[in-house]
């Protein structure tokens, strides 16, 4: 049988796009929330979960973080979605017949210069596509939304203009995820990903860092956030560039540990294309 994805949004959204691009044959599972979609793995209503992470415009992807260490799931995979935004509506229309938009609220303002240009007011809906299919289904006239072409695609809709946003470099970062991890050196350019949390010892993060920069390991990701309620309680989340195998990244995760309550390795999975 083909693997199956969750995600969270409608079809269309650009989570299902990631899902498209990382695995073509596989069923999409559409979810409500992102809990929902890692309940579907663990439950088995799903194989494959895919989750963003990280916008180049709008940063991290709000309650990853802390839902990824307790979800019981392992990165097996990346995905980059550039975000390229489409207006479409019910056929039978032109771009002047438009004068309002609906659109998650997170893409409005991507694309504020090109709906000024043109007088479309906009309101937020709770997901692109969701807006697209509900007008879809309304068969409305003289409304419009903002998602992508596919979910125009998948919906029926008239493309009327596309790559209406305002910045050329907006990409989504995306991780694939599975019930059981997968360690294997599969690719040439491998990523290991895992949060950690220093212990309370003066420049302890600074000494955390000196064995990956002694070893050379390129550390292209390090956030921190609170976790358990409390201010001294900080953990990180990190990506290197390398293999947990590899003798400069097992030099630095060991003294890593010297310096840290806990390590955990949420993933080691091949770099996609898109990250360069």
């Amino acid at each position: 049988m083909p693997e199956r994805i969750a995600f969270q949004g409608d079809l269309g959204a650009y989570s299902h796009e990631a899902c498209l691009n990382a695995r073509p044959g596989a069923i999409p599972v559409p979810c409500t929330t992102f809990d929902d979609v890692i309940d579907a793995v663990n439950s088995g209503a799903a194989d494959l979960a895919m989750l963003p992470v990280e916008n180049t415009t709008y940063g991290r992807v709000a309650d990853i973080h802390r839902l990824l260490p307790q979800s019981g799931l392992r990165i097996v995979g990346e995905a980059f979605v550039r975000v390229r935004i489409a207006v479409m509506a019910n056929p039978g229309q032109t771009l002047d017949d438009i004068k309002h938009v609906r659109a998650h609220m997170v893409l409005i303002p991507q694309a504020r210069a090109f709906l000024n240009a043109h007088g479309i007011t906009a309101e937020t809906a709770a997901d692109s596509a969701g807006a697209a299919a509900d007008i879809a289904a309304s068969g409305e006239m003289g409304v419009g939304a903002l998602a992508s072409k596919v979910a125009a695609e998948i919906h029926g809709l008239t493309v009327l203009a596309n790559d209406i946003e305002d910045q050329g470099h907006n990409t989504t970062r995306f991780l694939l995820m599975a019930p059981k991890a997968d360690y294997s050196r599969r690719a040439d350019r491998m990523i290991t990903t895992f949060v950690f949390e220093v212990r309370n010892i003066p420049a302890a993060l600074y000494k955390a860092m000196g064995g990956f920069a002694t070893n050379g390991i390129n550390m292209t990701k390090l956030e921190s956030y609170m976790v358990g309620g409390a201010f001294t309680a900080t953990q990180f989340y990190a990506d290197i560039e390398g293999h947990p195998e590899d003798p400069g990244v097992a030099r630095a995760l060991e003294e890593l540990d010297y310096f840290t309550n806990m390590i955990n390795i949420l993933g080691v999975y091949p770099a996609a294309p898109g990250r360069d």
